[in-house]
């Protein structure tokens, strides 16, 4: 059974790395031939032949039962014709609404779609919708009181699964199609939106109902307190009302698992409810109806348990990971309650089958290899491994250190076996870790949430008081975790490290934790050397590496040679919790290992091109800054080192050279001027290559750099102004002459970049385009000695999910 399970998992793996999926047909035949396999494989054959057919089999199913559990979920799409045009849906609210600063998203289950006309439109049964507050005349108008199971009828505007696509980033349009959601969009101001019936009984309404009732009222007892949202997480596991910047101590100090309806928590809960049941039944309720004769005590344990995980799991909304939690629970019970607890590895891989049978995009997600691979080293250094004999009764003494020595003992395993896994998934490693568990978990689990669940559930009046002690408890963690984080050398950071380094502190690993006797354990050290010792990778002398990132309708890219990292913009504000820094551009240097750089450049004070610095400043302190900002600027306040940009700045990096050819020193005392005409335009040669980026400047400042006299002509040339119709003139392109014109534009963003006139203008002139919308992150390697490397994200990276969306003309969104 394990190899079967084993193999399906490593089949499932296998599909969700392809870039096309096979045809139904041919998934069909592939899973009749892994059954017919596996018959044969029971049919008294060598014990290793059955083993090997085994897995082949499973793999075999795996990759055809993933194949159609894709085609199902892929089907349901919205025509490309009816994006960015209005429809009026009729339908329900699907999921707990997360309200925001700017308005409201929430999940709608589509019963009818109509357009303005009153056609019928192709709308895929769920999708995700946001609910703007949005200014008319001067006043904000509301957004509506959505509740979980209300029909409403809205005016809304779609578009096809579409997200950001970046090398260690978050993968968007896979979560979508996890969560079974086929299109996206926005509520349009209309007067036909209304609600239309208050509750509409469906199992899920009810469930996401009660667990905004939950959620509301925790936030009526702590009004105004830092850390309602931890406890809501802790209730109802939604985790979106936690600021970044707690998420930020929580990891760093390891416990982010703890912050949420964790695999931990639900465990814990129906463990205590399943002691509870055993204690009442083996007592038969303290009656005389001896109840054990009639069921074992342990088999209502387990059904008790499993009940009380399945509930705890609802309350969560059935997320995901906590759906992994309640399948191992289940197999744990249904092996207690038919006897057939033989081997706990079994277990283990039914749980890790039933998971992966109803969710075969879990593989993709880091919570399931952790979590799994948790309870493995756990066991794998535990069962059958400790043998005590006792020749006298333990002292007081001893009772007290049995249960702390066991707990370190176990924490010290869980740590070191997932060294590997840790830094393959985060490229980071916490240190302050065991010191910060070994507090944090027994106070969340055995005080923090069960005080959370029972004052969530009380009178407002005790609410308030049970509450109260609950956030305190909690502030004093996260008090002493902000000191802790704060610690140097707290978080050990290293590049995600190749496949095979991987094995080999894998192996390692496995050794270090070998049972007592097992010839030389140290040997495992050396076999763990290669991921410690790693570095990041870097361009060799005279090359050059650029890196401009997805980051929708705005600028950022790396720039790198061998010695040195310059970051070129910051990406854009999303949020107010969120930016192009931090969502995209500080995972990539963490993953990449780069923990600090050498310059940073913000062209102008647009939003677009600055939204992230701050985010990126509070983390990574560059040596120099240079922008066009203004001195009262909180980015310059907060920039170490600032410079203003000046054309004729010039500097060498490795045999790379780097000149500032805009603006001009006299242009700052112009206070007629935009923002973008002081756009910082930097070259960077490297050999015969060269790249200019032009951030957004117009079509006078392009004359006024082809009238400088300055060498303009650049083999790739970051399009001005993201194409827009104010800039890219045909004297300018033909000044820089480039083979390549890349554009860092948003999917079908409001401004409708690139222009399709200025597409036309560089096709004219035989310049290929690349845009970030369509290719996802885009690299180029420069240099002398070869020739120019281009990697677009989505053609290197491809998967079945991310397609390569070509976008025509972009509708306006207001």
């Amino acid at each position: 059974m394990r190899s079967s399970v084993l193999g399906f998992v490593g089949g499932v793996m296998w599909l969700q790395w392809q870039a096309q999926l096979a045809s139904r047909l041919s998934l069909a035949l592939l899973g009749a031939a892994s059954v017919l396999l596996f018959i044969w494989a029971t049919k008294g054959h060598s014990p290793w032949r059955a083993v090997a057919c085994r897995l082949i089999a499973g793999c075999a199913f795996g990759f055809a039962w993933a194949g159609w559990f894709a085609q199902a979920a892929l089907s349901p799409s919205l025509p490309a014709a009816w994006e960015g045009r209005d429809i009026t849906l009729v339908g329900t609210i699907d999921s707990l609404p997360d309200v925001f600063a700017q308005g409201v998203r929430f999940h709608f289950l589509v019963e009818q779609a109509v357009s303005a006309q009153g056609e019928a439109v192709p709308v895929p049964p769920r999708i995700a919708l946001s609910w703007y507050a949005q200014l008319r005349d001067g006043v904000a108008q509301e957004v509506g009181q959505v509740q979980p199971g209300a029909r409403w009828q809205l005016t809304v505007r779609l578009q096809r699964p579409h997200g950001n696509a970046n090398p260690y980033g978050f993968d968007y349009e896979l979560w979508l199609l996890e969560q079974h959601l086929r299109a996206t969009g926005y509520v349009r101001t209309a007067s036909s939106n209304r609600e239309l019936t208050a509750f509409v009984i469906r199992f899920s309404s009810i469930v996401d109902y009660c667990r905004a009732i939950l959620r509301t009222r925790i936030l009526q007892a702590l009004p105004d307190h830092p850390y309602a949202g931890v406890i809501v997480a802790l209730v109802v596991g939604d985790q979106r009302t936690v600021s970044q910047s707690d998420w930020k101590v929580f990891n760093r100090a390891g416990i982010g698992h703890l912050i949420s309806i964790s695999g931990l928590h639900i465990t814990m809960v129906a463990g205590l409810f399943a002691a509870l049941a055993a204690f009442l039944w083996r007592r038969s309720f303290f009656t005389s109806a001896q109840l054990p004769l009639r069921l074992p005590a342990q088999k209502v344990a387990a059904l008790v348990g499993a009940l009380t995980a399945f509930l705890y799991v609802l309350l969560a909304g059935f997320g995901v990971p906590a759906q992994r939690t309640l399948y191992m629970l289940c197999v744990v019970a249904l092996a207690l309650w038919r006897g057939q607890m033989r081997r706990v590895s079994d277990v283990l891989c039914a749980a890790l089958g039933v998971v992966v049978l109803l969710d075969p995009w879990a593989v993709l997600w880091p919570g399931f290899w952790l979590s799994f691979g948790a309870v493995a080293t756990i066991l794998y250094a535990s069962i059958g491994r400790t043998v005590r004999v006792s020749v006298a009764a333990p002292s007081r003494c001893q009772r007290w250190l049995m249960p702390l020595r066991e707990g370190a003992h176990l924490q010290y395993v869980i740590t070191l076996g997932l060294v590997p896994l840790s830094l393959l998934l985060f490229a980071q490693l916490s240190l302050i870790s065991p010191i910060a568990n070994a507090l944090a978990i027994p106070l969340v689990s055995f005080l923090v949430t069960p005080l959370a669940l029972i004052g969530s559930i009380l009178p407002l009046p005790l609410a308030k008081l049970v509450l109260g002690l609950t956030h305190l408890l909690v502030a004093w963690l996260a008090e002493f975790l902000q000191w802790l984080s704060s610690l140097p050398h707290a978080v050990w950071r290293s590049p995600v490290p190749p496949l095979w380094i991987f094995i080999s502190a894998s192996v390692g690993t496995l050794w270090l934790l070998a049972p007592r006797g097992w010839p030389r354990r140290w040997l495992g050290l050396p076999a763990m050397l290669p991921l410690i010792l790693q570095v990041p990778t870097h361009p060799l002398p005279e090359q050059l590496w650029v890196t401009a990132f997805d980051v929708g309708q705005g600028m950022a890219l790396l720039v790198e040679t061998a010695q040195h990292r310059l970051l070129y913009d910051t990406g854009p504000a999303y949020s107010t919790e969120s930016d192009g820094a931090s969502r995209v551009v500080l995972p990539y240097l963490q993953a990449r290992g780069i923990d600090t750089l050498d310059g940073l450049i913000v062209s102008h004070n647009d939003s677009d091109h600055s939204g992230g610095a701050l985010s990126l400043l509070a983390d990574i302190r560059p040596l120099w800054t240079a922008s066009s900002l203004a001195a009262w600027s909180p980015i310059v306040q907060a920039a170490p080192a600032h410079r203003r940009c000046v054309a004729g700045q010039r500097w060498h990096w490795d045999g790379v050279h780097f000149e500032m050819l805009h603006p001009d020193a006299q242009s700052y005392a112009d206070t007629s001027l935009k923002p973008n005409a002081r756009s910082c335009t930097l070259k960077i040669s490297a050999g015969s290559d060269a790249m200019l980026l032009a951030g957004d400047i117009e079509a006078a400042q392009e004359r006024a750099l082809i009238a400088s006299a300055a060498d303009l002509r650049s083999t790739v040339l970051l399009a001005p102004h993201h194409g827009s119709g104010t800039s890219s003139s045909r004297e300018f392109l033909q000044a820089v002459d480039p083979q390549i014109a890349l554009f860092q534009v948003g999917y079908r963003n409001r401004y409708h970049h690139p222009k399709a006139e200025i597409l036309e203008r560089y096709a004219e002139l035989g310049i290929r385009r690349i845009r970030t919308d369509e290719a996802g992150a885009v690299s180029f390697e420069l240099g002398p000695g070869q020739t120019i490397g281009l990697r677009e994200y989505r053609l290197s990276d491809a998967r079945y999910w991310r397609a390569m969306q070509r976008t025509g003309f972009n509708e306006e969104i207001e």
